[in-house]
């Protein structure tokens, strides 16, 4: 039987990039692999710089993959500007999709990236749990854009779509504009440098309120059951880990894990206040040879500040993913440990000491 092969757009993301290698773990996969650089990851698949914003360099270095059975999109761009935020990446996804779509007569499925803001979870207070019926917030979101643009797409067509809606994907990828498990790293670190406590820099409601994440290999291995999964055609779906955390219960064990005194909790930006710390990163990477990542490059702070400023629930409704048969849980305060233990084993942070 020959094997599926699959089509991952923004495959250096913490998204794309531990898809990638959860599917080469597999071995039942062929996989071309699309980003602008090539992900620093090993195995046997093709890569493809693509600019996806580019209708016409889309259709010259993908007009040779005619074999595609499952596309998978996680690609993302950022903009200030509302509207170009929205239009930007409706274009990332029609371009792929209207390149490969018309090439591809054996395509089973497209399996795109979504998140928690379609509930509005970055404009305020929303209800709790989230369940992927839930009324829209008003626009602009480009996730229902996208959607959309799916839902008409798809009229008439023998293949099917299917959405995940993660919160706080946690891994490993360089440059990912969101990626918590690097910003408290990174900054944790920094903090231990500087002979200074680990102290929370949230507001005093984000300190007790619930929250959720989503370990990037369950994410994965979701992803690719929602697309393979005949049931799961045409429908979204909620993933975290399955459990929540306060940062008033979760903090002290981070402090403890970094070897580090769990200071008390302090209103700051983590942006300005890591702006100018970039020389001390420097000599932390010199004195335990860790690899020559960039400060620019390894985290991006406006993250942390986005996720801790919030002083309300962040919860997403598990019931439909269940339902539907996906029972994958992971332990949110051990999937931390363990991923800064890999960060750790890859010479991205310091070793413990």
């Amino acid at each position: 039987m020959a094997k599926n092969k699959a089509l991952i757009a923004g495959a250096t993301g913490v998204v794309g990039r531990n898809l990638l290698r959860h599917l080469l773990a597999t071995g039942d996969w062929e996989i071309t692999a699309l980003s602008r650089r090539k992900p620093d990851v090993d195995g046997g698949y093709e890569h493809i710089a693509v600019d996806l914003l580019d209708a016409v360099q889309c259709e010259v270095k993908l007009g040779h993959l005619t074999d595609i059975t499952h596309v998978f999109f996680a690609a993302v761009t950022t903009s200030p500007d509302a509207a170009l935020l929205v239009s930007q990446n409706v274009t990332l996804l029609r371009n792929l999709v209207e390149t490969i779509e018309p090439l591809n007569r054996q395509l089973k499925h497209i399996h795109f990236m979504q998140g928690t803001k379609w509930y509005g979870s970055h404009l305020g207070p929303f209800k709790t749990p989230a369940r992927e019926d839930d009324p829209r917030h008003l626009p602009p979101n480009f996730y229902y854009d996208q959607w959309d643009y799916m839902v008409e797409r798809q009229k008439g067509k023998s293949w099917t779509y299917s959405s995940a809606r993660p919160h706080a994907v946690s891994g490993f990828a360089i440059g990912n504009p969101s990626n918590l498990t690097m910003v408290l790293a990174i900054y944790a670190t920094i903090c231990k440098a500087l002979g200074v406590p680990l102290c929370h820099p949230g507001t005093a409601g984000n300190y007790s309120a619930l929250y959720q994440c989503t370990d990037s290999g369950l994410l994965a291995r979701a992803m690719v059951w929602m697309a393979t999964t005949p049931q799961c055609a045409n429908e979204a779906f909620n993933i975290t880990n399955g459990d929540l955390i306060r940062w008033e219960h979760t903090w002290p064990r981070i402090a403890r894990y970094f070897n580090m005194e769990a200071g008390p909790r302090r209103r700051i930006s983590i942006a300005n206040a890591m702006a100018d710390k970039g020389p001390v990163w420097d000599r932390i990477v010199q004195k335990y040879g860790l690899r020559p990542i960039g400060f620019q490059d390894i985290v991006r702070w406006p993250y942390g500040d986005f996720v801790f400023t919030p002083e309300y629930d962040i919860v997403s409704h598990l019931g439909k993913l269940r339902r539907f048969g996906f029972h994958e849980t992971v332990d949110t305060e051990e999937m931390f440990f363990r991923l800064w233990d890999e960060m750790r084993a890859h010479k991205i942070i310091p070793p413990a000491d």
